[in-house]
């Protein structure tokens, strides 16, 4: 059912959560951008303004890391002082409780971890940019240092091996993480209760996972402010506010 407003909608959803034993939270760009982080595809979003870099192009190319590494160091600012959202605070009451033993998010952001849920129970999809990693070794480098040298010489960093540093994020183009993929797989297969929170639902193969949790027969719930492909498909359809949505339940 798409719920007709927001006390429906909150009311069908505190009955969900309450009948459930096992959620899997799975979020994407919707659930951050009240903390000012702007999404992906919207009017004004990040890929309006510039075309993605692909991985192989940031592998061959010296200019296209040095572009990516302006980039990422342009917008520090709003990633560094964004604040976890009502929307994850809310997620993080269910993580608390006992009611969902992980999230699995499409985001970059660090939100879920600054929200109270622990590290290795925020499973990444897409990785993360709040740090770097050499794509050879896979030495983890902090972005502080990195953007002091970069911005004194305009080169991109290479690591004490030789390899490439990148962003912790996945790239077009650049191999999803095995094990975070397996995780949220083996999650969506055994939950009771799926909630697809602020995800256009059109990257793949994330997208699959909502899919994989309804035929495995959990209930299915997406909160987000356009349609999606799974709208059909799904138990409730919320349309209003994510924080709106979901404050109620944040301390519950």
């Amino acid at each position: 059912m798409i719920a007709p407003d927001l006390d429906t909608a909150i009311a069908v959803l505190r009955d969900l959560i309450e009948d459930a034993e096992r959620i899997v939270p799975f979020t994407g760009a919707g659930i951050s951008t009240e903390s000012g982080i702007p999404d992906f595809r919207s009017p004004g979003g990040l890929w309006t303004k510039n075309r993605p870099i692909p991985f192989e192009d940031y592998v061959a190319s010296v200019e296209a890391r040095r572009e990516a590494w302006r980039r990422r160091f342009n917008i520090e600012a709003t990633f560094a002082g964004a604040r976890p959202t009502r929307g994850h605070l809310a997620l993080a009451s269910l993580y608390k409780m006992g009611k969902a033993a992980a999230v699995v998010t499409q985001n970059i952001d660090n939100l879920h971890q600054a929200s109270g849920i622990a590290a290795q129970d925020v499973i990444e999809l897409h990785g993360n940019t709040t740090y770097a990693v050499c794509l050879d070794c896979a030495r983890r480098y902090e972005l502080g240092p990195i953007r002091e040298t970069f911005e004194a010489s305009e080169e991109p960093p290479d690591c004490d091996c030789g390899g490439i540093i990148k962003t912790a994020t996945v790239s077009f183009g650049q191999a999803m993480p095995d094990q975070p993929m397996r995780r949220a797989q083996e999650l969506a297969a055994h939950c009771d209760l799926f909630l697809s929170v602020g995800s256009s639902l059109v990257v793949w193969p994330a997208a699959g996972i909502p899919l994989m949790a309804k035929r495995n027969g959990a209930r299915l719930v997406i909160i987000n402010r356009d349609p999606t492909e799974l709208d059909d498909v799904a138990d409730l359809v919320v349309r209003n506010d994510i924080g709106d949505v979901l404050a109620p339940f944040i301390g519950h």
